[in-house]
């Protein structure tokens, strides 16, 4: 009888501790995103840009939890046109893997590194690269930006008569969720 007493008493103590983190949980869906994907060749600089993705997430105190970030690679768009999107859509390996995706178990508000999991052309790696998450109203910006290989990902560097883009890219987002 005492030990179901404690129990009982275990019980209504935790769960007046977690009740209240619960109920302040927040699901976050993106309003906006903007990607800009920044590369280099021996002829000139190219840029890609995007729009269209999807961000989710929890939001509690001063984490933001659960996050997946998911960009479809052909709505990624050259400055160059419709021939180095073709070109980067290859590099991409867009038939088989149509989608570049980052999720992480947590990002912190601030400044802070974000450690997760990044996909491109199909191949994962473990990455942590400097992001910014700041509250602003109920939305929240989360801006970031990384240099990235290509070849560690297991892709081709594109390229237009023997002229190969450089291996490095780099990558800024910037998502606002709420």
């Amino acid at each position: 009888m005492k030990t179901t007493k404690h129990l009982m008493t275990l019980g209504l103590v935790l769960g007046s501790m977690l009740l209240p983190q619960l109920a302040n949980a927040q699901r976050l869906a993106q309003k906006s995103t903007a990607i800009t994907i920044f590369g280099t060749s021996p002829m000139h600089d190219w840029e890609m840009t995007g729009s269209a993705s999807t961000f989710s997430g929890t939001v509690s105190g001063n984490t933001i939890t659960n996050v997946t970030f998911t960009v479809p690679v052909r709505n990624l768009k050259a400055e160059k046109g419709k021939t180095m999107e073709k070109k980067a859509y290859d590099a991409l390996k867009a038939d088989k893997a149509p989608n570049i995706s980052f999720t992480a178990t947590s990002i912190n508000l601030g400044k802070s590194n974000a450690t997760g999991k990044l996909t491109i052309a199909g191949a994962t790696k473990t990455v942590a690269f400097p992001i910014s998450v700041v509250k602003k109203g109920n939305a929240y910006i989360i801006d970031g930006s990384e240099t990235i290989k290509m070849s560690e990902f297991g892709m081709e560097r594109p390229g237009f008569m023997g002229i190969k883009t450089g291996d490095v890219v780099t990558v800024k987002v910037n998502v606002v969720a709420d």
